[in-house]
């Protein structure tokens, strides 16, 4: 079964499923990636009404925050139900056009290694915990992994849609 960005978990986990945890979270493949691109580029949008690469950029560092916190609770065994977010409320009221990328980027950074310390703190047992991913149980590794999932499947969007690589 081949799943789509709107199958949520499965999709974005199916996209790293066999990478290790830690060595997605320790990549700097996006990092290197980002700061390739000029700040011109990062205002730019490939159709009316799409995001332009800061804000997706924005959104991926949203999402990472959210998630880690899913993810602590999870390690936590904490049992609360986890609301879900709206993406487009968190862009539209977002400072992302007013940064420079370059700010936009070193945000992404710091929650990225705030991300790593707290996965380096977590135990293999830990990390075999389960939990709810909406409909889905998955391990707590697992529903790391598709942090970065999410992160690849919007990198491959700026890469093919708003730079014309493939």
């Amino acid at each position: 079964m081949k799943y789509t960005p709107k199958d949520g978990f499965p999709y974005y986990f199916d996209l790293v499923k066999h990478s290790a945890c830690k060595s997605l979270f320790s990549s700097l493949t996006t990092i290197t990636f980002l700061k390739s691109i000029e700040e011109k580029k990062a205002a730019f949008r490939y159709a009316s009404g799409k995001w332009n690469i800061k804000q997706i950029v924005g959104h991926i560092t949203d999402h990472e925050r959210i998630k880690i916190f899913r993810a602590f609770l999870m390690s936590r065994k904490e049992t609360v139900e986890l609301w879900g977010y709206d993406q487009v409320s968190l862009i539209e009221n977002s400072r992302f056009n007013k940064l420079t990328f370059e700010q936009i980027i070193i945000d992404f950074v710091n929650v990225r290694h705030a991300s790593v310390s707290f996965i380096d703190s977590l135990s293999e047992e830990q990390l075999k915990l389960k939990g709810k991913a909406g409909p889905y149980e998955v391990t707590l590794e697992n529903f790391l992994k598709s942090i970065i999932g999410h992160e690849i499947h919007h990198i491959s969007i700026i890469r093919e849609r708003y730079l014309g690589q493939n």
